[in-house]
């Protein structure tokens, strides 16, 4: 062994400790390997930072922004709620449906994301079901792993291996080549968890709430939003066309308040059809055949009406998706929020007409809650007392300049994260479009898998589907770019100072005689114990070029050995901190070090043990 092979492998090894221990930041010790490389002279300055120029880290950046994308509009929550509702209360489909609706939405999207949206779906279904969430929120995690088996981007192993192969000369993986091995992986990893789920904790523990602020759907439920809640349509000669609601001023009036607004689509724009609603504000125009949601007891609202000369359509709006959510009260743009009055506030035994939230504010009351009581009518001549707390509703910075008067109100949550944490709901198709396009572009090959990726990610920021750029930019994880990139260049100098194709001659020495089959369960089992202590994506990196080399001195396809690296780097269960996934349940499922040992061990054994077996198959020697 050289001078060089030491130094790189002694880096490399305290790296792993590091990334074991968990004391250090993975993106710091990868930067610091990288940086001490740099100065040992192992590595020029440009082979160090090419990793950051690298093909795989741009195209984890543009996915994090499409599945930001995705989630931001909501489209996997509603895609998997779907598929959830098909369940029931049975356990066992419960727990089969979670899996599949987490496998198929892995399967394009990371899975740090996919169980961060599915999360609170399935914490919420166990509930109802009235079983413990730790029956079901294990699995959760593991599926996104099983997922990420499907397709070339449901995992950043698997870009990792296609990069190899291309560059040492072989045909390039496409979009669907890990669709068949990852299909009977699937089977077989949902057959094993369902076994072994057996295993996992039964107790409904009783989690503690968090009662700094009501959720939105949780105050529309309150307050009984729905209840009061009508239809009305502007006719063609009615007096309330082409004026503003600034301008009608309409709450004074009648005390109802205009909720949303429903119109026919315009055909100049027909590409963005889909979008033909919208929460009424200050400066709302209101045109002729509109539907109006208007908020407000039965008596004002047919008064209302029968002034401006409008048609009353029902008498009580009972959708069910009013119900449920905050859709008709809550917008990106316009929300609805909980504020309390201090003992010393200034508004204390003021009418509403004269606490000035409308003049001051623009914010609206549309109830008070007073001693366990819900008071929703007639509020103009309510005098406000102390220990009352009022639900009001306006633009989300209204509602933020209104939390910053500490003296007289006190803003229940935080607005401007509320206002964010809502999802883009009308933009869900056009997401949707966005992601079928690109995996389009991706199966036919139109550009190269990079470039299609970029393509989606501008789509997402063009067509609203993320707010903006600054938005963008934090669906990005930068903890795993920067550990990407800067574990890149490490195969490179083990590949450069021939620790690889020392690694590999030992691995082939000792288990080449033997047979390919032995090198494939070698290089198997190896990744899959590396991978319990240290990202799947830096094993991947580290391990792929030396499995290469293996199989092309043994004069065997390296294409099966690639693919064992691939799917033993993601097949990470026996450790808590092995994954995100895994680290992100473990809290809500009430799981101990000990839980994952129990189920996850024997199941990333035997899925070895399976894939051993099954990929000369698919891939043969």
């Amino acid at each position: 062994m050289t001078a060089d092979m030491i130094i790189t492998l002694v880096v490399l090894a305290a790296a792993a400790i590091l990334f074991m221990s968990g004391k250090v930041r993975s993106d710091l010790v990868a930067i610091c390997s990288l940086v001490l490389l740099v100065l040992l002279d192992i590595l020029s300055p440009n082979e160090a930072l090419s990793g950051f120029s690298n093909s795989i880290v741009i195209m984890m950046i543009g996915l994090f922004i499409v599945g930001g994308g995705i989630f931001q509009t909501g489209l996997a929550k509603m895609a998997s709620g779907k598929m959830l509702k098909l369940a029931g209360e049975s356990e066992f489909r419960l727990l089969i449906t979670v899996m599949l609706a987490t496998s198929f939405i892995g399967a394009f999207v990371s899975n740090t994301g996919t169980v961060a949206v599915m999360l609170p779906i399935v914490v919420s279904l166990a509930t109802s079901a009235n079983i413990s969430p730790g029956r079901l929120l294990m699995p959760l995690a593991f599926a996104s792993s099983l997922g990420g088996t499907l397709t070339l981007i449901g995992t950043p192993p698997n870009l990792v291996i296609s990069e190899t192969l291309s560059k040492a000369g072989f045909e390039e993986l496409s979009f669907f080549s890990f669709t068949p091995i990852g299909l009977v992986c699937l089977v077989i990893g949902t057959g094993l968890i369902l076994l072994l789920s057996k295993l996992l904790p039964k107790e409904h523990g009783e989690g503690k709430g968090n009662r700094r602020g009501r959720s939105l759907n949780e105050l529309a439920r309150q307050y009984r939003l729905s209840q009061n809640l009508y239809r009305v349509q502007v006719s063609d000669d009615s007096l309330i066309t082409t004026k503003t609601l600034l301008e009608l001023d309409i709450p004074n009036q009648y005390q109802v308040h205009i909720i949303e607004i429903r119109r026919k689509t315009s055909h100049k724009n027909p590409f963005f059809k889909t979008i033909n609603q919208e929460i009424a504000g200050p400066s709302t125009v209101i045109n002729k055949q509109d539907i109006l949601y208007v908020y407000g007891v039965f008596e004002a609202v047919q008064a209302f009406a029968e002034f401006y000369q409008l048609t009353l359509l029902d008498h009580q709006v009972v959708e069910q998706s009013i119900i449920q959510n905050t859709e008709r009260f809550a917008s990106d743009q316009i929300g609805i929020a909980e504020v309390l009055l201090p003992p010393n506030s200034s508004l204390i035994n003021l009418q509403v007409k004269q606490s000035g939230f409308r003049e001051k504010y623009s914010v609206n009351i549309l109830g008070i809650q007073r001693k366990g009581e819900y008071l929703l009518h007639q509020l103009k001549d309510e005098k406000i007392r102390f220990g009352d707390a009022l639900l009001i509703q306006g633009t989300w910075k209204s509602i933020a300049l209104l939390s910053k008067e500490e003296s007289d109100i006190v803003v229940v949550g935080q607005p401007l994260e509320a206002a964010a944490a809502i999802p883009l709901n009308h933009k869900a198709p056009i997401a949707a479009g966005i992601m079928l396009f690109m995996v389009v572009l991706m199966i036919l090959e139109v550009f190269p898998a990079v470039i299609s990726v970029m393509i989606a990610a501008i789509l997402m920021v063009a067509t609203g589907c993320l707010r903006g750029m600054e938005a963008a930019y934090k669906t990005i994880n930068w903890e795993s770019i920067v550990l990407i990139g800067g574990m890149i260049p490490m195969s490179i100098a083990i590949e450069k100072t021939g620790a690889a194709a020392l690694l590999s001659e030992k691995l082939v020495s000792s288990l080449g005689n033997i047979g390919p089959f032995a090198l494939l369960a070698g290089v198997y089992f190896t990744t899959s114990i590396l991978t319990l202590f240290i990202s799947n994506t830096a094993c991947a990196v580290l391990f792929a070029p030396i499995a290469l080399t293996a199989a092309v001195q043994l004069g065997v396809s390296p294409v099966p050995y690639l693919f064992a690296v691939a799917i033993a780097a993601g097949m990470c269960f026996a450790v808590p901190f092995s994954t995100p996934p895994n680290a992100l349940v473990m809290s809500a499922g009430k799981y101990t070090f000990m839980d994952y040992v129990k189920v996850g061990l024997p199941l990333q054994l035997l899925l070895g043990v399976a894939m051993v077996a099954l990929l000369p198959l698919f891939f043969p020697f």
